[in-house]
């Protein structure tokens, strides 16, 4: 779900070429996740093997992957560990979610209702242990670097930023603000046009730059704050909030009142599943790690053609099409006809 701080943060359009030379940490939960949901037949079935396993996450995360070295993009890639203990009721939600849209899937294809059996599609995607695997071994082959973290893939690719060791942290959710990343890249793996839900409208989706130090000086508060806001809204440890508080009640309530623990005593049946200061916990020290290394290296085609061509059933002529423009695109940046200033 994440935190919904998209009414208050000030954000700047840009584009992908203006991002050229730039490292990005990217939530690769998150990407596959979308990749999942929208990569999909016209009655809702993802894309399969001929084992039948699934690799809709994989052609989402070739293609946009190369189409990012095309553009001089330096992605890394980081993915969950082991979730905080407080998520389990967030996980749970997830699940029920998911269950109950299987249903309505199956009894839409029953009726013929495809439009509607694929939206329903979408929202039962699942990401299993061998899709993770696959996609670190594509990602290996591709010759970019990917980060394991040891728990929140958000916290880690913020972590990332931090250090100075990526110039942003790529996401769709604002988590990544809670977490304190310097600089979030929304909008960055997804296309640049989105149908609007049970309407036959498209949408141009551009990627945008949120600064943290801008929205903490814009909104006149602190990380700390910025926190608490967003367990008054509601995150993966507190899933509901508080009932009837969103964005700008939260960000009224905690700048009268300067913290929570002083706003809650002016708050109508404030619940929350365990002490806030413990959620607050999870974002001013979350679990990461320095145990990485970033480094980007020449794709191994043979490698790559061999597992999507020759296991997942991909075209060849594409897969060789996408690595030689993201090969030439990786060139071009340096100015070289060699990777060499590339790694």
């Amino acid at each position: 779900m994440g935190v919904d701080l998209g009414d208050l943060v000030p954000r700047t359009p840009t584009d992908l070429s203006s991002l050229s030379g730039k490292s990005v940490a990217i939530d690769a939960y998150n990407a596959l996740y979308q990749f999942l949901a929208i990569i999909r037949q016209p009655d809702g079935t993802p894309l399969m093997d001929h084992t039948g396993k699934i690799t809709s996450h994989l052609s989402g995360l070739f293609y946009r992957t190369c189409n990012l070295l095309e553009l001089g993009i330096k992605p890394i890639y980081v993915f969950d560990g082991t979730p905080p203990a407080l998520k389990e009721a967030e996980i749970k939600r997830r699940m029920k979610v998911k269950e109950e849209a299987i249903k309505k899937y199956e009894a839409a294809l029953r009726e013929g209702r495809i439009e509607e059996a694929r939206m329903y599609a979408q929202m039962t995607s699942h990401l299993k242990d061998y899709m993770s695997e696959d996609a670190k071994r594509l990602l290996t082959l591709m010759g970019v670097p990917w980060v394991q973290a040891p728990s929140e893939g958000e916290a880690q690719a913020a972590y990332i930023v931090k250090r100075g060791d990526a110039n942003f942290c790529a996401s769709q959710d604002y988590d990544s603000l809670l977490f304190g990343a310097p600089y979030l890249l929304r909008n960055l793996t997804i296309s640049s046009k989105r149908k609007l839900p049970k309407k036959d409208v498209y949408v141009e989706i551009n990627p945008e730059i949120i600064e943290l130090r801008r929205v903490l000086n814009e909104l006149g508060i602190t990380h700390e704050q910025l926190i608490e806001i967003g367990i008054l809204v509601g995150t993966d440890f507190n899933p509901d909030g508080v009932k009837g508080i969103g964005p700008k009640s939260a960000l009224k309530l905690i700048k009268t009142y300067g913290s929570l623990e002083k706003a809650l005593p002016a708050i109508k049946d404030a619940e929350f599943p365990v002490e806030p200061t413990k959620i607050k916990e999870i974002f001013l020290h979350p679990n990461v790690t320095d145990n990485y290394k970033i480094e980007w290296k020449e794709p191994d085609v043979e490698g790559v053609l061999d597992f999507l061509c020759g296991e997942k059933d991909f075209s060849e002529e594409r897969v060789r099409k996408a690595l030689e423009k993201a090969i030439d695109g990786m060139r071009k940046i340096r100015g070289r006809r060699t990777l060499e200033a590339w790694f």
